[in-house]
C-alpha cells in the first residue's frame, strides 16, 4: 500500500478532524477576503466617479465652446455692421464734398472714393451673410448639444446615485465584517494569530491553502509524503516548506500526485 492509499484509508474512516485553530483561521481568512474585496470595490468607485465627471465635463465644455463661438460670430457681425455704416457715412460726406467742389480732379477723386466705399460695403454685407449662416448652423448645433448634455447629466446623476447607494451598502457591510473579524481574531491563540497576520502581509489573502493532488494550492510546489501525513493527522499546524503558507486537509482533497 502506498503512502497516498494509506492516507485515503484513514480519511475514509473519519470525519474532518481539522485542528480547531485551523478552522478559526479559515473563518478569519474568509472575513479578510470579504473585507479585501469590499475595499477593492470601494477604491474603484473613485475612478468610476472621475470617468462620469469627465464625461459630463467634456459635454459641457463642448457646449460652452459652441456658445463662445456664437458670441464671437455676433460680435464680428456687429463690427461689420458698424464698418458698413461708417462706409455709408463716408459716402454721404464724399457726395456732399462733390456737390461743393468745382474742380474736376477733386470731383473724380471723390467719385473714386465713393466707388471704393460701395465695393467695401458689398464685401462687408457678403461677410455678414456668411456669418449669419455660420450663426444659424452653430445655433442648431447648440440646440442638439444642449439636449445631449442634459441626457448625459441625467445618466451621470443616476450613476452617481447608484454608486453612492452601493458605497453606503458596502461601508455598512465592511463595518459589520470588521467587527466580526475583530472577534474572530481575538478567539485565535496569539502565536497562531501572529503567524497568520505575518503571512497575510507577505502573501495577501491566501494564507491558508488546501492540498491539490499532492501540491500546495498556494505556490503549486509538490509536497513531501511526510508533510502530507502531518497535515492529515490534525495534530499540529503544518506550513508549506516552500512558501510558508498554512496547509489544511479535508477528506475530499486528492493527496496523490498525478505522477505517482
Amino acid at each position: 500500500m502506498t503512502i497516498y492509499e494509506a492516507l485515503h484509508t484513514v480519511a475514509e474512516g473519519k470525519l474532518n478532524n481539522m485542528l480547531e485553530v485551523v478552522k478559526q483561521l479559515l473563518a478569519l481568512q474568509e472575513r479578510d477576503r470579504s473585507i479585501h474585496h469590499i475595499r477593492a470595490e470601494l477604491v474603484g468607485f473613485e475612478a468610476q466617479r472621475r470617468v462620469l465627471q469627465t464625461k459630463a465635463s467634456e459635454s459641457q465644455t463642448r457646449l460652452e465652446t459652441i456658445r463662445t463661438r456664437l458670441k464671437q460670430i455676433e460680435s464680428e457681425r456687429k463690427k461689420l455692421e458698424l464698418d458698413a455704416e461708417s462706409k455709408k457715412q463716408m459716402i454721404e460726406r464724399y457726395s456732399l464734398q462733390q456737390y461743393q467742389t468745382k474742380k474736376n480732379d477733386e470731383y473724380r477723386a471723390l467719385t473714386h472714393e465713393i466707388d471704393n466705399c460701395r465695393q467695401a460695403i458689398v464685401g462687408l454685407e457678403d461677410r455678414q451673410l456668411d456669418l449669419m449662416e455660420q450663426a444659424e448652423a452653430a445655433q442648431k448645433e447648440e440646440t442638439a448639444l444642449l439636449g445631449e448634455v442634459r441626457a448625459i447629466q441625467e445618466v451621470v446623476c443616476a450613476k452617481m446615485d447608484e454608486l453612492k447607494a452601493r458605497e453606503t451598502e458596502l461601508n455598512r457591510d465592511l463595518e459589520a465584517l470588521s467587527s466580526e473579524r475583530t472577534l474572530l481574531a481575538a478567539a485565535v491563540a496569539e502565536p497562531y494569530r501572529v503567524r497568520y497576520e505575518r503571512c497575510l502581509k507577505q502573501r495577501g489573502e491566501k494564507v491558508l491553502v488546501g492540498i491539490d493532488h499532492g501540491v500546495c494550492a498556494g505556490c503549486h510546489m509538490r509536497l513531501t509524503p511526510q508533510t502530507l501525513v502531518s497535515c492529515q493527522s490534525d495534530e499540529e499546524i503544518v506550513t508549506c516548506p516552500n512558501c510558508g503558507r498554512i496547509l489544511y486537509y479535508t477528506p475530499e482533497m486528492d493527496l496523490a500526485h498525478p505522477e505517482d
